[in-house]
């Protein structure tokens, strides 16, 4: 793709703005960017780009389009942008980076990851599998890292183990990775795509222009991808938490077990496996199932597999004080997520969740609890949402706070020795933080300075 000289407007100057700026420069584009933040809210960003030729459009949104050849957006932004709207009447094409790195690259080894949870540490494992086996490898996408500036560096034989949102694949047309992983499918982001159905046409997008020489991987035990069998071109292989199959990858007498439906291999006992909890076994055995497929050493798995402790913000242990461990899980930012992490962490458990409402439910996050959860401690944009869900179903142990600071105070307070005070959200952070990153950092330093009082 001849990217010489055309007029490209990015929109949006984050960090995959940045990587995107930097990559189209080396390309010889000419750069416009536009971002509704001003110059002095994005300065760290136009540090690492000031001495690039780029005209900026910063506070706003009103840029003149007569020119302009395509526009690349940050993936978090809405569709319905008016700008967006008078592009596509203009007949200008929309992408995100992630159909424009395939574009520049077609013949790279693309590792694409979607879900809706368990994408960041699986992409994260992923990664370590490729980097151990001796690959050059680059992880990057949703996961915080601008993939178009590796891509535009990269040699043929690299790996690219992308992280990829449902954001990021709404606008691919032509994306077609080597290997397509979801793991799994349950409503999120419905404020952003206003339909399930359109979240799960976004998603699908990964796997819909992959050939018969390409692969796709599916959870069996999720019945959304389940029913998507017939809709597949590539090979697909299925990985599976609770049930043993005929072929793919699966758990059998406490191993993890590759099958490819002549011979089963063990590859690790389940219980040596560093990360915790159900979710982060389905992680595993999707991971197991990209590096089978792509023919690494077994050993060089397990080895990985053994000493891999996640990721920061997910199940994340922070600390003990007085007897009573805190957990860091920030990255729960839907329900979902959040049940995953009650399930993975021992009970008793004080809860702190809340955030930004992105049109979720949380009926079936309270009736996760099932005892194990002892109080609910709430902050945010979704804190009496939540609350009036937790009474609808019998769940009196209701506190609503107005930081970060006072959720960590009142769940030590209430806490007993042996207790586990969980941060999991079930929302988004974009009420209170600009990132889940922030908000797990926020956790964290209340927790250090309540061990120091």
């Amino acid at each position: 793709m001849n990217l010489k000289n055309k007029n490209i407007l990015i929109l949006g100057l984050g960090i995959s703005g940045v990587s995107t700026v930097k990559a189209l420069n080396k390309l010889g584009a000419k750069i416009i960017i536009s971002d509704l933040k001003e110059e002095e809210e994005l300065q760290e960003n136009i540090s690492q780009i000031e001495n690039l030729n780029i005209d900026f459009y910063l506070g706003t949104n009103d840029v003149p389009l007569n020119h302009i050849d395509l526009i690349v957006k940050s993936p978090g932004i809405p569709p319905n942008l008016d700008i967006i709207k008078k592009a596509k009447a203009k007949g200008i094409e929309v992408l995100t980076d992630l159909e424009l790195a395939y574009r520049i690259s077609p013949n790279s080894n693309f590792i694409a990851i979607t879900g809706t949870n368990g994408k960041t540490t699986t992409t994260t494992l992923v990664g370590q599998f490729f980097n151990k086996a001796g690959f050059t490898t680059h992880v990057a996408g949703n996961i915080g890292v601008g993939i178009l500036w590796d891509v535009v560096n990269s040699s043929k034989e690299d790996v690219f183990v992308v992280e990829a949102s449902s954001f990021q694949l709404e606008n691919t047309v032509e994306f077609n990775p080597k290997i397509s992983l979801i793991l799994n499918i349950t409503p999120d982001h419905l404020n952003w795509h206003n339909t399930l159905d359109n979240y799960i046409k976004a998603k699908k997008k990964i796997f819909l222009n992959q050939a018969e020489d390409e692969y796709t991987i599916l959870n069996y035990d999720d019945p959304l991808l389940k029913g998507m069998k017939d809709e597949i071109k590539a090979n697909l292989t299925w990985f599976s938490v609770d049930n043993k199959l005929s072929k793919g990858i699966y758990i059998e007498n406490g191993y993890v077990v590759i099958d490819d439906g002549d011979k089963a291999e063990k590859v690790i006992r389940t219980n040596e496996i560093k990360i915790l909890g159900k979710h982060n076994l389905e992680n595993v055995l999707a991971s197991v199932a990209i590096g089978w497929i792509m023919g690494l050493d077994i050993n060089v798995m397990k080895k990985v597999l053994r000493t891999f402790p996640g990721v920061e913000h997910r199940i994340e242990y922070v600390d003990i004080i007085d007897g009573i461990k805190f957990y860091n899980d920030s990255k729960g930012t839907n329900p979902e997520a959040s049940i995953k992490a009650i399930e993975a962490v021992e009970s008793p458990i004080i809860l702190i969740a809340g955030g930004h409402d992105k049109g979720s439910e949380f009926d079936n996050f309270i009736l996760s609890f099932k005892g194990k959860v002892k109080s609910i401690v709430l902050l945010g944009e979704t804190k009496e949402k939540i609350k009036d869900t937790a009474l609808k179903y019998g769940f009196n142990n209701v506190y609503i706070v107005d930081n970060m600071e006072e959720a960590v105070i009142k769940s030590y307070g209430l806490a007993e020795s042996g207790d586990n005070i969980l941060l999991s959200p079930a929302c988004a952070s974009w009420d209170m933080y600009n990132s889940f990153e922030m908000r797990g950092n926020d956790f964290k330093k209340a927790v250090y300075d309540l061990k120091e009082e």
